[in-house]
């Protein structure tokens, strides 16, 4: 299984997280220019290598037109002196950027609208105003497309299968900010850090920004130490700022052995309930990032036939499936067991055939190899060649 293992010993920031994933990649010089190439209006990527206590690692430049954003790389919120045109907007304006006028691949945008939506929902708590009337004021808006959109590529281009990371330290103290002095971590990054491991450690000052918790609380699949694994790659992804121990975040991608995935079986009755109420509420439970929805026919009390509903989930996704189920389904009770699940190593490849450029899903582990074409691909190349699936099927394996 391939696995990313991030060590967050000196907390997180989107600058540092998207260094540390770039030294990961192959190429970093292509992975950079990929960066750029998502045309971010006004904002330019560069990187410089640099050492923290005698480690060699990247630190990442990200500038707005032309000016380097400093300070909130660096684990310090206190750039609010410096009220650019691009500060203190709002979350529609920053899905305007990210879905109308950027270039940021649509197998991402989800991503990167989840974690600032994530910011914006622990940023009107703190500050007891709605969503909409949230302006980012602790990170600024340009420089913070950047960072999300950042992580999110590198993380769709490394592509793990799993995503590891050991507690996240905060850093302890206070942090000046656009309101004034506030205990660290900052309670927006407090709201986001909420059911994830933390410790204050060592360092005086602040160690995990909010964008880094955010993108954290996002990715990190589990929390713990670093598991049994053959490390491929390491990279180091460095802050500014110098302090007794190496400020940087340090990621490690390589493969695990096959093991068993805790994963959390959630069931309820519905007797009264239409196919199509039934179809839709299927869809929005898996959208809610369910592992797998099924819907078993039964026989209710009285002799009524109806439905248990059957979905299997992950626990970081638990609160949201639950609140799915209940929002979309008329069921009144939930049951949640725990449960065990083993899964093949899973990983798609692209395959050139006679008929065209056809996406291949390998599983493998435990002894077994499985192959299978992706079905909506075999289906868009039956539509341009007005052949049937097994048609085309058939001429994709006589190759």
């Amino acid at each position: 299984m391939k696995t990313l293992y991030l060590d967050l010993g000196m907390g997180a920031a989107g600058d540092m997280l998207t260094a540390a994933l770039l030294e990961l990649c192959p190429d970093p010089e292509e992975a950079l220019a990929e960066l750029n190439g998502m045309e971010i209006p006004a904002v330019r990527y560069s990187v410089e290598k640099t050492q923290k206590c005698g480690v060699t690692g990247t630190r990442m430049i990200v500038s707005v037109n032309g000016e380097e954003e400093s300070d909130h790389h660096d684990h310090d919120h206190d750039h609010d002196h410096h009220d650019h045109d691009h500060r203190h907007h709002g979350l529609a304006d920053i899905e305007h950027i990210v879905n109308g006028h950027s270039a940021i691949p649509d197998a991402i945008r989800k991503d990167v609208l989840s974690v600032f939506g994530a910011i914006a929902e622990a940023e009107s708590r703190v500050h007891g105003v709605s969503v909409p009337e949230i302006h980012f004021h602790e990170v600024g808006t340009m420089d913070a497309i950047a960072d999300v959109a950042a992580v999110c590529y590198l993380m769709k281009r490394l592509a793990p299968d799993e995503v590891v990371a050991s507690p996240v330290c905060t850093g302890f103290g206070q942090v000046k900010c656009a309101h004034g002095i506030l205990p660290v971590p900052a309670p927006a990054t407090a709201l986001l850090l909420r059911g994830l491991p933390t410790y204050g450690g060592e360092i005086s000052g602040e160690l995990c920004t909010p964008t880094g918790a955010a993108l954290i609380a996002h990715f990190v699949t589990r929390f713990g130490s670093m598991p049994v694994m053959r490390v491929s790659s390491v990279g180091y992804g460095c802050g500014k700022k110098d302090f007794p121990a190496a400020n940087a975040v340090r990621a490690s991608l390589g493969e695990t052995e096959d093991r068993a995935e805790r994963a959390l079986v959630l069931s309820c009755n519905i007797d009264d309930m239409t196919g199509e109420e039934a179809g839709f509420a299927i869809e929005e439970i898996r959208r809610a990032g369910a592992l797998d929805v099924v819907a078993l026919p039964a026989l209710m009390k009285k002799g009524r036939p109806g439905t248990v509903l059957v979905v299997l989930c992950k626990e970081a996704e638990k609160d949201a499936v639950i609140r799915a189920i209940f929002r979309h389904t008329t069921t009144i009770g939930i049951r949640e067991v725990e449960a065990r699940r083993y899964v093949l190593d899973r990983k798609t490849a692209e395959e050139e055939t006679g008929a065209g450029m056809v996406r291949k899903k390998i599983s493998t582990g435990y002894g077994v190899t499985r192959e299978k074409y992706e079905y909506e691909d075999l289906a868009r190349l039956a539509r341009e060649k007005g052949v049937s699936l097994a048609e085309i099927r058939a001429l994709i394996e006589k190759q």
